[in-house]
């Protein structure tokens, strides 16, 4: 269930895998997306399990719309009362909005990121009390969704130099095979996810990519899962599978 976990300065980071949880194929079994097909019913039951795990409150955990792009939401509370848990909104309430960051200066509240091969990136600022989560795909990536998390926790008192970085099981540079046309596109804005595949093929490496941009933004407190979701039958991956669930990555403070 928890495939991952760990705490650092009272910052704790945690990443699923797929097991432990109610969804049936080819959901199986924890899925936490809730716009992938799966029933409501499912994914709000593994999500309570999945923050049960972890000690957390699930009311207390917030969610994205994720639209690999580059927008950053700063929150202080989860979404509000009348936002469908599962993104949606019902009537009257504000629909939570299309942002693949989310940083949050409130201790206790957690922060959630949705993957299936894209990288899940937690940030965490113990000293300043500040937090991030950023889903960063190729497109992400190539935007700065995660330069821009950093900027908005620096607004908010986070310092590069204490920030710590936690990247999630993703497609790996060996796995991820791309158009030659597109390996140049992403290189030309960040070499270092220039790839090629275990086959010879060009590939684009998004976890080099992220930790490039972390290291020149002065974040040197920085580890990647090994975790290839693409090789691994304990991960969703949606270039394996295409119709399949979602993991989660969760950070917050004490």
């Amino acid at each position: 269930m928890i495939g991952q976990r760990e705490s650092v300065s009272g910052a704790h980071f945690a990443f699923t895998d797929r097991w432990g949880g109610v969804s049936a194929a080819p959901y199986e079994e924890l899925n936490l997306g809730g716009a992938v097909g799966d029933t409501p019913e499912a994914v709000k039951a593994n999500r309570e399990t999945a923050a049960e795990a972890l000690g957390l409150d699930p009311a207390r955990v917030v969610w994205m719309n994720q639209v690999h792009g580059a927008e950053v939401a700063v929150v202080d509370e989860p979404w509000g009362t009348g936002v469908h848990p599962l993104r949606r909104s019902r009537e009257g309430g504000t629909p939570v909005p299309e942002v693949d960051a989310l940083v949050t200066a409130r201790r206790g509240l957690a922060l959630a990121v949705l993957t299936a091969d894209c990288v899940p990136v937690l940030l965490a600022d113990p000293v300043a009390g500040v937090v991030a989560a950023a889903h960063a795909g190729r497109p992400g990536m190539v935007k700065g969704v995660v330069p821009a998390a950093v900027r908005a926790m620096v607004e908010l008192g986070a310092a590069p130099e204490r920030i710590v970085a936690r990247t999630g099981p993703a497609v790996c540079g060996r796995c991820y095979e791309v158009p030659e046309s597109m390996r140049a596109e992403v290189a030309a804005v960040e070499p270092t996810a220039h790839a090629e595949t275990s086959w010879g093929t060009p590939a684009v490496d998004v976890s080099a990519g992220v930790h490039a941009q972390l290291e020149r933004l002065g974040v040197c407190d920085r580890a990647q899962s090994p975790v290839c979701t693409l090789e691994s039958d304990d991960h969703f991956s949606y270039r394996r599978d295409r119709i399949t669930g979602r993991l989660a990555g969760y950070v917050w403070l004490d």
